[in-house]
């Protein structure tokens, strides 16, 4: 490893959260040397979070979800590849591809290409609307303006991001229909128990959630189409948002030599070559959780604004972080807020501890070998985040219910 002088010159492939944090960072800890921000999309870094909630509702117009600030000093002193796809990657000579066929030569390389939308294969192709990118919500909302008002639209995939497309859907009036594979949402991220204690919501808030449902196809043209079950059923939508997951473009890292194993696996300073990074959605990078090291990969908001700022410190002064990472996320979703701290598994023993599912407001504690592995709290901030103690460091279950931080 090398720290970064100022005659380095680094090449941040991704102008996403990470990737523009990742260069407000390095000018922080006062690297003035080279730094290039390569973005395949033609837009100065944004945050996504909004596209689904705020945008989608109708509260933001797009340009408010910009990151570059316009008094932002960081903005002017980097060199933008905006509109630009990495198509190679030379790890002993840190040269980057761009698909114009210029060459960014580096010294240092961060990769914080982020995920992509999952696309479903459908006779109605991209006719059928994902969320991810800002160009997909200015196609939605514009759908949305023209669109059939007596027919439903169509949600398929009731997760986190499906559960808030139909909301915000909702709250425009707009008749929604979700679709899910699984017994009840969120199964596979926050457990069977969990999920069930959830199940109501969408029935609450006015969106006809219909679970155990395939879907074999999507055939129409806009503004008119029909969803094709698998059971025989077919619906009549106005629209149709497919929100069933992303995928992570690596392709272009094939002859890098880099280990890709579901995310390019890095160490625990996110290296994954000397003088070679990857942070964010696409980093598989190792984290000493509470039952032991894992090497996990998570698609957070929190974890990206993490990974920059721990990236920025140790290429500029060679330390570790600051302290141990507690994955976070949260969920505006159906006139409620959830929000997840930790790496619980959707198997491990869950627990409600505060509240109660009556009034919609709870926590959740999660535990594996009786040790606290997450919280999961529903319409709860102050007892959930009260309760981090309890993931700042190795918690058993007994101690955690002697401390009852939840109950501050």
């Amino acid at each position: 490893m090398s720290l970064l002088n100022p005659q380095s010159s680094v090449v941040i492939v991704g102008a996403g959260l990470a990737g523009w944090r990742l260069a407000e960072g390095l000018r922080q800890e006062g690297f003035n040397g080279r730094v290039t921000l390569v973005g395949d999309e033609p837009y100065q870094p944004y945050d996504r979070p909004p596209l689904s909630k705020q945008v989608l509702v109708g509260k933001w117009d797009l340009d408010r979800a910009t990151l570059v600030r316009e008094d932002s000093t960081v903005s002017g002193s980097v060199e933008w590849r905006l509109g630009r796809r990495a198509v190679a990657l030379d790890v002993e000579q840190k040269v980057v591809t761009l698909d114009d066929e210029s060459r960014l030569d580096a010294t240092h390389v961060a990769i914080a290409t982020g995920a992509r939308a999952r696309r479903l294969t459908l006779s109605a192709g991209d006719l059928v609307h994902t969320i991810r990118a800002r160009d997909d919500l200015a196609k939605l909302l514009a759908d949305l303006e023209s669109a059939d008002v007596t027919r439903p639209w169509v949600v398929i995939g009731a997760g986190f991001l499906g559960a808030e497309v139909a909301t915000a859907l909702r709250t425009r009036d707009v008749a929604v229909i979700a679709l899910e594979v699984a017994n009840a949402p969120l199964e596979g991220v926050v457990g069977v128990p969990a999920a069930q204690w959830l199940r109501r919501l969408p029935d609450d808030f006015g969106v006809d959630l219909r679970t155990n449902q395939q879907v074999r196809d999507v055939r129409g043209s806009a503004g008119r189409f029909v969803v094709e079950l698998d059971d025989g059923e077919n619906i009549e939508a106005a629209g149709v948002v497919a929100c069933v997951g992303s995928t992570l473009e690596l392709g272009w890292l094939e002859s890098s030599g880099l280990r890709v194993d579901g995310g390019v696996v890095v160490d625990e300073h996110l290296q994954a070559a000397t003088d070679v990074a990857a942070l964010g959605d696409v980093a598989r990078f190792a984290w000493p959780g509470p039952v032991g090291e894992e090497l996990i990969r998570v698609e957070h908001w929190e974890v990206a604004n993490f990974h920059a700022a721990q990236l920025a410190r140790f290429w500029t002064r060679g330390v570790g972080p600051e302290r141990n990472l507690v994955p976070y996320f949260w969920s505006d979703q159906y006139g409620k807020k959830i929000q997840m701290l930790g790496h619980p598994r959707p198997d491990d023993e869950v627990t409600l501890v505060h509240g109660d599912l009556a009034s919609a407001k709870w926590l959740a504690l999660y535990t594996r070998h009786d040790v606290v592995t997450g919280l999961l709290a529903l319409s709860s901030p102050r007892a959930l985040m009260t309760s981090k103690v309890l993931l700042d460091q190795v918690t058993s279950r007994d101690d955690a219910f002697a401390l009852a931080p939840w109950n501050a």
